[in-house]
């Protein structure tokens, strides 16, 4: 076999694995629970809302509100049942979930996120799942919890 016909194998053959590489990578990126979501209510199975999650300074994931889906919700709602400083404010906008960093590379937990609709607080753990295509949100309250899976928009 000559010089030029291995190059040329050499060649296609780093050309094919090329894209393989770039998917794995694209779904490692995808495997952490920063992005876009839907959230699906755990007891009526209802679309809820996207919420943004992002990386903030520190590393800690922080989740806004960016749309409400309910047909049912106001789109002006606010939290009347909050405790804390987002008592009154708009629920659309707000920041539900914070403070989780990675525990390792499959959880993140720490953080807390809150039920707009009853005003709670939980603490949080989110575990993304299926490479990232959908999440499990886990909230406790003391020794209870409750589970929602969300599933990515983008």
């Amino acid at each position: 076999m000559s010089f030029a016909s291995r190059t040329a194998i050499r060649r296609l053959a780093t050309l094919s694995v090329l894209p393989l590489l770039l998917g794995a990578a694209g779904v490692q990126a995808q495997s952490t629970p920063v992005g876009l979501w839907k959230t699906i209510d755990d007891e009526t199975k209802a679309e809820k809302s996207l919420v943004r999650i992002v990386a903030g300074a520190d590393g800690a994931l922080v989740g806004k509100v960016e749309k409400i889906l309910d047909p049912q919700a106001r789109p002006d709602a606010r939290c009347d049942k909050c405790e804390d400083e987002r008592k009154d404010q708009p629920i659309l906008g707000m920041t539900i979930l914070r403070k989780a960093k990675a525990a390792d590379g499959q959880v993140w937990e720490g953080g807390d996120i809150l039920d707009p609709n009853k005003g709670k607080v939980y603490r949080l753990r989110l575990k993304p799942l299926d490479g990232g295509a959908r999440l499990e949100v886990r909230g406790y309250l003391g020794p209870f919890y409750r589970n929602q899976i969300w599933q990515r928009v983008e």
